[in-house]
């Protein structure tokens, strides 16, 4: 066919449009945004509300879930794999939270 294009892809392949613009960012990788604005450089957990911590009441609720599903071990079931699966998982999370409790008591060394 006289006068038709032999790739589909000249759109993808062309310039930006020009109401965008490419910004190095340093120690990230590099960010589009609209014409005249700026990225965000320096956002931080602490600016919309967390703080990494959930406290005593973290643990208190991790300590609760991990007792209901100990509790699970008791009821009609017949099989013996459930009985795994839920000593494994709350054996996961009894680590994990004797982990953060450990990290929490030495944090202060670091």
């Amino acid at each position: 066919m006289p006068g038709a294009r032999s790739c589909q892809n000249d759109r993808v392949t062309a310039p930006h449009s020009p109401s965008t613009q490419r910004v190095n960012q340093p120690g990230r990788e590099e960010g589009v945004v609209r014409a005249g604005e700026h990225p965000v450089e320096h956002e931080q957990p602490e600016d919309w509300g967390w703080h990494g911590e959930t406290g005593k009441w973290g643990q208190i609720g991790g300590w609760i879930a991990t007792g209901v599903i100990l509790l699970y071990l008791f009821g009609n079931h017949e099989g013996r794999v459930e009985d795994v699966w839920l000593i494994a998982l709350a054996g996961v999370m009894a680590l994990v939270l004797i982990w953060d409790l450990r990290r929490k008591k030495t944090a202060w060394r670091r």
